[in-house]
């Protein structure tokens, strides 16, 4: 992973030659919203560790397991929304199309 502040250049298919840091690209909006969330996500599967410790009903646990990743699959979400509001406006407004595709390959993984 690059540093934030990593200055590096694109060549456009016109040739043109963009160069810009990463450093201003990932000012998020909602970092204490998501830090909530996965704290919340980690406390509830602490909980959950402590329900298999002490042999509770499975389906219990299930329902439980269930429950931590529909609230990780949402904070996914939000992240997502971050990124295209803040770093995705900005690579499209500087032609930076390794983000484009870098945003592709993270929202197939997400979705498996």
């Amino acid at each position: 992973m690059e540093s934030k502040n990593e200055v590096h250049s694109h060549v456009l298919e016109d040739g043109t030659v963009v160069t810009h840091s990463h450093g201003h690209t990932h000012t998020h909006t909602h970092t204490k919203a998501v830090l909530n969330r996965l704290s919340r996500a980690i406390g509830h599967l602490e909980s959950i560790r402590r329900m298999v410790e002490e042999g509770r009903d499975c389906s219990e646990v299930l329902i439980q397991l269930s429950a931590v990743k529909a609230a990780i699959n949402n904070t996914g979400k939000v992240i997502l929304q971050d990124h295209i509001e803040h770093c995705i406006v900005d690579a499209v407004e500087s032609g930076d199309h390794e983000a484009l595709e870098e945003l592709n390959k993270a929202i197939d993984r997400f979705m498996k």
